[in-house]
């Protein structure tokens, strides 16, 4: 009778795993199509889903994601723990049937995160839909804008008083979200389903593994790291939320992020904008002409030189052995999702910025 239960529990299983395998290829292979993506998921799916997980996790002062994202390890660490004492008893067909398990959760996590929202990774780029495809520029070009952005950045800083400093993280989020939804006003290509921004639980984690942000895409929460430098929070907090809007690559969330931030009315936020930009365009003048670097560095004001030394202070501090392994996972993550530069991905932002400079006659 055991051995009947095992053999039905077995096939039961089985084909669950081979129905899920083919559902998730299926979906993977509708990926390889972004204007269809674009069409039927992008502009169809992903705002009913928006509509039915924003509203509903809002109402939670606490991110829900995070205390789903503890309950699964935990569970997991159980689960493994079973699964090593059921192979030193010997018990091989209670362990396959696990493994099988185990295989099929995976299977609905993968489903789960390309429905719920990571299929915005396969759309058409962000260059395609907002008409910035010409991102080839000249060096002189790239020297051009950067100084126009560390000027901006001089005069924000110098515009942020004591008042500015002060900010708690409660207003930071509110005006960051103030300012998604005005760029979502000012264009449908940023249409916005009531987002949000909360502090991650996991922040002390989130240190020593060097992420100031990032998105779950299983409640549709976003999240940031409450802990980091105040300049740096309220242009994260846009990040985090352009992901809510449906834009999946890294580069297009900081680009979003930028335009919503660099127009908000609030003095720290528009600072936090050009002070993210300009770290990314001197980090590419650097790759690019090590003269120009130099030249433009001397550009900075003490205030901002200060902020970037603060920041980079920050990071170094918490930098473990932890950093390095969770950078090689979340790059291979990314080249996994349509995104081949990997971490890379996020300097790409300086493509989009300079393609819009260009459309507008630098």
């Amino acid at each position: 009778m055991a051995r009947q239960f095992t053999k039905q529990a077995y096939v039961k299983a089985g084909i669950t795993v081979l129905v899920l395998f083919i559902v998730n290829y299926m979906v993977l292979f509708f990926a390889d199509y972004p204007h269809a993506v674009e069409r039927y998921y992008a502009k169809a799916l992903y705002p009913v889903v928006c509509h039915i997980l924003h509203p509903f996790f809002n109402l939670f002062p606490f991110s829900v994601g995070d205390v789903l994202y503890i309950a699964v390890i935990v569970y997991l660490l159980f689960i493994i723990i079973r699964l090593v004492k059921q192979l030193f008893k010997k018990q091989f067909a209670a362990a396959g049937l696990l493994v099988l398990k185990i295989i099929a959760g995976v299977e609905v996590g993968m489903l789960v995160f390309y429905l719920f929202w990571g299929l915005n990774y396969f759309r058409p780029s962000a260059a395609e839909r907002l008409h910035l495809a010409d991102s080839s520029y000249s060096v002189t070009e790239l020297k051009q804008v950067t100084a126009v952005l560390i000027d901006s950045a001089n005069a924000t800083r110098g515009r942020v008083n004591a008042a500015d400093i002060r900010q708690t993280n409660d207003t930071i989020y509110h005006t960051a979200r103030k300012a998604v939804i005005a760029l979502a006003n000012r264009s449908p290509e940023f249409n916005t389903y009531r987002p949000g921004i909360k502090p991650s639980l996991l922040t002390p984690l989130l240190n020593y593994i060097g992420t100031s942000g990032y998105y779950n895409p299983f409640t549709g929460e976003a999240q940031m790291n409450y802990q980091m430098p105040l300049c740096n929070r309220p242009f994260v907090a846009c990040h985090e939320m352009a992901h809510q809007t449906g834009y999946g690559p890294e580069d297009e969330a900081n680009f979003v992020g930028f335009l919503a931030a660099r127009s908000a009315a609030d003095r720290l936020l528009r600072y936090s904008a050009y002070n993210l930009a300009v770290n990314e365009f001197l980090r590419t003048v650097r790759y690019t002409d090590t003269t120009a670097f130099k030249e433009l560095k001397k550009r900075l004001s003490p205030q901002v030189i200060a902020d970037l030394k603060a920041e980079r202070a920050y990071w170094l501090s918490y930098q473990t052995q932890l950093n390095a392994i969770s950078s090689v996972f979340y790059d291979n993550f990314l080249k996994a999702n349509n995104q081949p530069q990997g971490l890379e991905t996020y300097n790409r932002m300086v493509l989009l910025v300079m393609a819009m400079y260009k459309k507008q006659g630098l």
